[in-house]
């Protein structure tokens, strides 16, 4: 019955979406989704999918009639081949057919011209993307580790030499169960996981569920060694932080934690990402996956990536989809629903007893391929 109504909102939803794209809302109607949109980030972005998504299913059409056309074409100059001896068939069919021939070969230029340019606007982005945005997966020191397993295995023979990892970042426990979350980034590719925090605890962990388009992953720790967290001591804050206000985080760009602080510099991410927050942080690889708090201790986003070229410019995953994501999860990924802590025990601390409760449940996560 859940699902069903799910679907029928869903529904309604869409209906009301293609409504507003087509024109067909009355002005009322029309300005009072348009103020929605500037409120619900989730509606805009399935308005801004779907747009593009009628605007491509358009040109299929023009493509599809042309088609036709061009079929009707070729019929009838099998037609006039069969009935036509003594005249010259290309003549004949120029003759009945050159301005319909003209008019067809300028759409089918067009509509060529018009698919490239749209392909070009539309692999722009992402090359702009490659070229400005920065992933802050920070890539192991191979040779360092390497040359240090072949010392530790000259000094004690008896011992294997432990496998170095290929990459790191960060992650943070979002529950007493051992769920925790990272970048789906940090982890890609991975055959196993490790993660470690500054007081040396390690356990081995799964990736459970990955969210591609907003680049969360959500690992579990499956060392049987564990026992559990004890209780978290920040909570999620499901409003939108204002410009101007001061944050902070705690990640890896190396083996030792590390702690930045800066401000909200902007509400949207890179390009105008609605889903994400610039902060002039100095970020570095291996943040990426690293807890974003307000002063108060509020979990409001998680470290994404950088712009390059571009000091104190960085970019957080709003918390509002992480929490999108963690209640939206399939019964599949998880022993049933993560139980989110509540209560916050960072209010009202200095920052630097905020970051001794804090330190515990940051961690390092270390991938091996």
């Amino acid at each position: 019955m859940a699902k069903e109504k799910t679907k029928m909102i869903d529904y309604r939803v869409y209906e009301q979406i293609e409504r507003y794209l087509n024109g067909n809302m009355e002005a009322a109607e029309h300005a009072a989704f348009e103020a929605l949109l500037h409120t619900d980030l989730r509606l805009a972005e399935k308005v801004r999918e779907h747009k593009q998504m009628m605007q491509l299913m358009q040109k299929m059409g023009q493509r599809e009639v042309l088609k036709q056309k061009l079929n009707v074409f070729h019929k009838d100059m099998e037609i006039e081949m069969a009935a036509t001896e003594t005249t010259p068939v290309w003549k004949v069919f120029w003759n009945r057919h050159v301005q319909t021939i003209t008019v067809a070969a300028s759409v089918s230029l067009l509509s060529v011209f018009g698919t490239l340019w749209s392909v070009q606007q539309l692999k722009a982005p992402v090359k702009q993307q490659a070229a400005h945005y920065v992933e802050l997966r920070r890539e192991v020191e191979r040779l360092k580790k390497n040359q240090t397993a072949i010392i530790n295995g000259i000094n004690d023979a008896s011992k294997p030499a432990p496998r170095p990892a290929a990459f790191s970042g960060t992650g943070f426990a979002i529950s007493s169960e051992g769920y925790l979350v990272t970048s789906s980034h940090v982890v890609e590719g991975a055959d196993s996981i490790m993660i470690e925090n500054k007081a040396g605890l390690k356990f081995k962990v799964d990736e459970v569920y990955r969210d591609q388009i907003h680049d969360l992953s959500i690992l579990k720790i499956i060392d049987t060694s564990f026992t559990g967290f004890d209780r978290l001591p920040f909570t999620f804050k499901t409003t939108e932080s204002d410009l101007g206000e001061s944050v902070f985080t705690l990640g890896y760009p190396r083996e030792d934690i590390v702690f930045g602080e800066g401000s909200l510099s902007s509400s949207s991410g890179f390009e105008g990402d609605t889903t994400s927050y610039q902060i002039s942080i100095p970020l570095n690889p291996g943040n990426s996956g690293g807890p974003l708090l307000d002063e108060k201790g509020n979990l409001i986003g998680v470290i994404s990536g950088k712009q390059a070229g571009q000091e104190g410019a960085a970019f957080a995953v709003k918390s509002a989809y992480l929490l999108q994501m963690i209640s939206e999860l399939p019964s599949t990924a998880t022993d049933g629903p993560i139980p989110l802590p509540k209560k916050n025990n960072l209010s009202g601390n200095t920052r630097p007893q905020q970051l001794k409760k804090l330190k515990d449940y940051v961690f390092v996560v270390k991938v091996y391929n």
